[in-house]
């Protein structure tokens, strides 16, 4: 099959490392469930990467917010403001624990959480900030810890797009108080499914992982004093973990090469807006995402499925939470609702060739 014929998906996993290796010796080892010396070396790893002390790992990124917060006693009654502009699981992990998810806009510079927003929606019931590095940017995240200094909050990073993404010289996953990924298939580290909170308190990770394994005793053996969870994850699961983190920074180095070359391509397209990096970041570019103005020849749609007739794979940006039955509030959220209806996510996998950029870049071009 030429190159001109091949399909490109938006995302896929490179397993070309020690991957086999590490599986292989986890299944001779019979150490395949949640046990397992390749677990911790996993924590271990991620949590240095980040420039914390302490990693927690999960059976995926929604199970890792769900017990952070369960973590933090969020519970009934209580009100976590999060983005309306990602994944809905930034929002079910907050319904989840009986508390409710209030939705605040975007900033129309890097598409994450406005912090001006933020601090209009702050009532006494508020207990945590939940910001999300949409696409692999950091949010700024400075004025949202100074609002949960002033009104005694628990921040959350949402860091599951966005692994080894640089804020002010800092790791994302070093900011919050407990900071959650994702390692899902299209994750730029992946362990199939699977999560991991990231800390400096050792208490709150302590607990975490006791409420992990279904919150047993750690003195008497199958006593559980409280309702946990079991959202372990497996030795099988780190394994992938492991031999990704060898290669991290090579896949992560690999996202800015494609993000520098659609950027030289994509320059001069009319009606194009080209994904952002402020001065303070460093963005890992998740997803390579434009957003499609009046000035391009055809809607974000219409793109999309010309993409589609050349063999070529895309995503539309989140729907706004807020807009969607289980949490619609009717209220107008209008940077979010504008950057959702213009935003489209390219093919951004580490196995792109150049070639399969450039003929993306080609297709978009000869689509106006």
């Amino acid at each position: 099959m030429s190159d001109s014929e091949r399909f490109i998906p938006v995302a896929e996993p490179l397993l070309s490392g020690n991957e086999l290796a590490y599986v292989t010796d986890c299944v001779k080892s019979g150490w395949v469930s949640s046990l397992g010396a390749y677990i911790p070396r996993f924590e271990e790893m991620f949590a240095q990467f980040c420039g914390v002390r302490l990693g927690i790992a999960t059976s995926n990124g929604t199970t890792a917010l769900h017990l952070a917060l369960a973590v933090l006693g969020i519970g009934p009654g209580d009100e976590v403001i999060v983005p309306t502009l990602t994944f809905i699981a930034t929002a079910n992990a907050v319904a989840y624990t009986g508390a409710e998810p209030v939705f605040a806009d975007s900033e129309p510079r890097t598409w994450n959480l406005d912090p001006d927003d933020v601090a209009r929606k702050i009532t006494p019931k508020t207990k945590a900030i939940i910001p999300v590095h949409v696409y692999g940017h950091p949010a700024d995240m400075d004025p949202i810890l100074d609002l949960a200094r002033q009104h005694n909050l628990f921040v959350v990073e949402d860091a599951a797009e966005a692994h080894g993404a640089m804020y002010k010289g800092k790791r994302v996953g070093s900011l919050g108080v407990l900071n959650c990924f994702s390692f899902y298939g299209n994750k730029i580290i992946t362990t199939g499914e699977g999560g991991l909170i990231t800390t400096n308190d050792a208490a709150l990770a302590e607990k975490a992982r006791w409420l992990r394994d279904h919150g047993m005793s750690t003195e008497k053996r199958y006593w559980h004093p409280v309702i946990g969870y079991n959202y372990r994850i497996t030795n099988v699961q780190a394994a992938l973990g492991v031999a990704q983190m060898e290669r991290i920074e090579e896949f992560i180095a690999r996202k800015r090469h494609i993000a520098e070359t659609y950027n030289q391509l994509l320059a001069r397209v009319p009606g194009l807006t080209l994904p952002p990096e402020e001065k303070w970041a460093t963005s890992v570019y998740w997803m390579y995402s434009v957003l499609v103005g009046p000035k391009f020849s055809l809607g974000r749609d219409e793109l999309a499925a010309r993409l589609k007739q050349r063999k070529i794979d895309s995503r539309p940006f989140f729907y706004p939470i807020h807009t969607m039955p289980p949490y619609h509030t009717g209220e107008s959220l209008p940077v979010a609702e504008e950057l959702s209806r213009q935003g489209i996510n390219l093919p951004s996998a580490v196995t792109l060739t150049d070639d399969d950029i450039r003929r993306i870049a080609a297709a978009i071009q000869e689509s106006r």
